[in-house]
């Protein structure tokens, strides 16, 4: 399972390639990450339950996502919520409600 899952995670790294989108800071700013955060998703190993619902909120919420890689990220949410990688009933109804959750408002900056 957990091969299945680093597949996947691999999977948007290409996406983001087909899309153009090769250097490291060009990966973060479409995925909505800071640079660690996305170097290890793109890595596949990205801990062993995978992307965080606050993750994904934040990649789904990023302006300059390509449609193939939110594709891509929406494939893992579907596959991770029906159980896939392995998650137990109580953390993937955890996982579910966390991402369907409205993120909180960042404060405007001057």
């Amino acid at each position: 399972m957990k091969a299945r899952q680093s597949t996947k995670l691999t999977g948007i790294k290409e996406a983001l390639g087909t899309a153009g989108i090769h250097t490291l800071d060009e990966q973060a700013r479409a995925l909505g990450l800071n640079r660690i955060t996305t170097w290890t998703v793109l890595r596949g190993n990205h801990r062993n339950s995978g992307l965080s619902a606050a993750s994904i909120n934040r990649i789904l919420a990023a302006p300059q996502m390509p449609p193939l890689v939110r594709a891509k990220i929406l494939e893992y949410v579907g596959e991770k919520t029906a159980r896939t990688y392995g998650l137990s009933a109580k953390p993937r109804q955890k996982f579910i409600t966390l991402l369907s959750a409205k993120p909180a408002k960042q404060p405007a900056t001057s």
